[in-house]
């Protein structure tokens, strides 16, 4: 089973443990991670299920590459790390 983490800021905001969930993509695990929790899953994706522009979802410690399907694949021992982007000047 791969790891949903969740970083500092996010967790300020919304109460968020690691999870532990199984899927063969970012979409599957997330969808699994989130079930029963609409809110947190609501902060992170959209209606449509694309990641919200102020998150950033690292895989294995790299940026996940579709931000609209979710469609990168997991390994069983993947690590999920969900962020708030940070912007500004």
């Amino acid at each position: 089973m791969a790891t949903i983490r969740f970083t500092s800021h996010l967790v300020r905001h919304r109460p968020a443990p690691a999870v532990m969930a199984a899927g063969a993509t970012v979409a599957e695990v997330l969808a699994q991670g989130f079930e029963g929790d609409d809110l947190l899953r609501s902060y992170v994706l959209d209606e449509q299920g694309r990641v919200r522009k102020h998150v950033n979802i690292y895989l294995d410690g790299a940026l996940i590459h579709d931000r609209l399907r979710l469609s990168d694949p997991v390994g069983p021992a993947s690590e999920i790390y969900v962020l708030q982007a940070l912007s500004g000047g």
